[in-house]
């Protein structure tokens, strides 16, 4: 009887009505899109009329994906709609912080596995705290915000990466600090969309159609200054080329414009497809989504022990990838996020953060003014 309560408890906790599935189903489709950036040998960029080359949209897309991702589920934490206030809003703060630290430590370890990625959790971590001090700001505030820093970081970007320091000893310990591959001045841009998103009713099929829409139009109207630049003979190399660029993880205002749009636009239509019975077909998926942290952090250290057991090193790239095993990573986090999830319901990493964070921040005695209608 106690196993079938906690089965059913589990069951509820991500397949439940307050569950947003189509958030599950994004977050799975990131994850494993920056597995295939990872695992896959993409040789062609992505032309619209050439469904073979469709694969490109993994490259950069997915990991800007992840990181708005992770903005929603700051929000929804923090109120959602209501955003928390006095005594709820100084705990969702110093939460967020404990999650900050952890999840900048997993990423310092992860490094540590050698495997030849760009471990995205440091960057993570200093991001999340960089949301801290907006968790009260409104949708309009936050849209605000993210589109000032996309609009005007890729000026500066260029700037600081070219700074004589990145090539010394200090500067290669700054990049794996601050996982530097995902600049954290121009991410949290990501980061601050996606807590606007959640600021908004997600459950609304008008607000969800909207939010397709607009992100739709972000990619159309991204693409207008690449074709510009294009056309005017921009030197490669040159400084206007790098704040113009379309290419994944460049931080050019067409990347920034066009990928964050993207991002936008496959939350809005992951929501509505999950308004539809498809969502029960791609429930496997979802149980993946519902753990993202998890599931990211399992693949690379899956990575790690294959790569050891087959060559003794983990650091080969492209005898890896030789390997052919991302179909099968696949399959495995699917097959055992299912289980986990229909079984003991969230992650065993977002329990962990979840359970730290409550035992170093307990909750206060909140009023009814502790919450705010935006």
């Amino acid at each position: 009887m106690a196993v079938a309560t906690a089965v059913r408890d589990a069951w509820r906790s991500w397949n439940g009505p307050a569950r947003l599935h189509g958030i599950d189903l994004a977050r799975a489709l990131a994850v494993f899109g920056m597995l295939a950036a990872h695992l896959l040998t993409i040789e062609q960029d992505v032309v619209l009329s050439d469904p073979s080359t469709w694969i490109d949209l993994v490259n950069g897309r997915s990991s800007i994906l992840f990181a708005v991702l992770a903005g929603v589920s700051i929000a929804l934490m923090t109120g959602g709609r209501m955003p928390h206030r006095g005594g709820l809003l100084r705990v969702d703060r110093r939460r967020l912080a404990v999650r900050a630290g952890a999840v900048w430590a997993v990423g310092l370890l992860l490094t540590q596995t050698g495997v030849p990625i760009y471990v995205i959790l440091q960057a993570y971590g200093i991001l999340f705290l960089l949301a801290v001090p907006l968790l009260a700001l409104s949708a309009r505030a936050l849209w605000a915000i993210a589109a000032s820093v996309a609009l005007a970081v890729p000026w500066v970007l260029p700037l600081i990466d070219g700074l004589p320091v990145w090539g010394s000893d200090a500067g290669r310990t700054l990049f794996f600090l601050t996982g530097w591959a995902y600049p954290f001045p121009l991410w949290i841009a990501f980061v601050v969309a996606g807590m606007a998103l959640g600021r908004s009713d997600l459950g609304s099929a008008s607000i969800q159609v909207t939010i397709l829409a607009s992100g739709v139009a972000a990619v159309v109207v991204g693409g207008g200054p690449s074709t510009v630049v294009g056309a005017g003979g921009v030197a490669p190399g040159s400084y206007e080329e790098a704040v113009f660029s379309a290419e994944a993880h460049s931080g050019g205002l067409v990347e920034v414009i066009a990928s964050g749009g993207f991002a936008v636009a496959v939350i809005g239509a992951c929501l509505l497809l999950c308004r539809t019975p498809v969502t029960w077909l791609v429930a496997p998926l979802r149980a993946v989504g519902s753990m993202p942290l998890t599931a990211y952090v399992g693949q690379v250290l899956a990575w790690a022990l294959v790569a050891l057991a087959v060559f003794g090193d983990t650091t080969d790239l492209r005898a890896f990838r030789d390997l052919g095993l991302f179909w099968w990573f696949c399959l495995g986090a699917v097959l055992l996020c299912s289980a986990w999830a229909a079984t003991l319901g969230q992650g065993p990493l977002e329990r962990a953060l979840a359970s730290l964070s409550r035992r170093l921040v307990p909750r206060e005695e909140a009023s009814g003014a502790d919450r705010v209608v935006s």
